[in-house]
């Protein structure tokens, strides 16, 4: 279960990966481009550091989970508005796929034990 659990969680890393590379998708699509499409990303990556990362600073019980909602949402939305219904749909899934596996017990706690390390 542990090597099933670090799978878990390495493909959680992968979905957040993803969804910044989605919101860099939707910037290049848009004008200014130079400016979008790096600017949204940090905004993404910066939301996330403060509130859905293991040690955000003021992440909690309920800002976590819909912090997850709409990074990945808008991410997958954006995808859809830059011309990618399908790879939308696809991020969709495989965020709610990955995030629910995450919260095994089990995969949990092993996420739990490693950001107190």
């Amino acid at each position: 279960m542990v090597a099933f659990g670090w799978l878990v969680l390495t493909l959680v890393f992968v979905d957040e990966l993803l969804a910044v590379a989605a919101y860099g998708v939707w910037g290049w699509q848009q004008d200014p481009r130079w400016l979008l499409v790096w600017l949204l990303p940090l905004l993404a990556m910066t939301v996330w550091f403060l509130l859905a990362s293991p040690k955000a600073r003021w992440g909690g019980a309920v800002r976590r989970p819909v912090t997850k909602v709409v990074v990945f949402g808008l991410a997958s939305l954006a995808l859809w508005d830059a011309g990618h219904p399908g790879w939308a749909v696809a991020l969709l899934v495989f965020s709610v796929v990955v995030n629910a596996l995450a919260q095994v017990p089990a995969i949990a706690a092993l996420a739990r034990e490693e950001s107190r390390a």
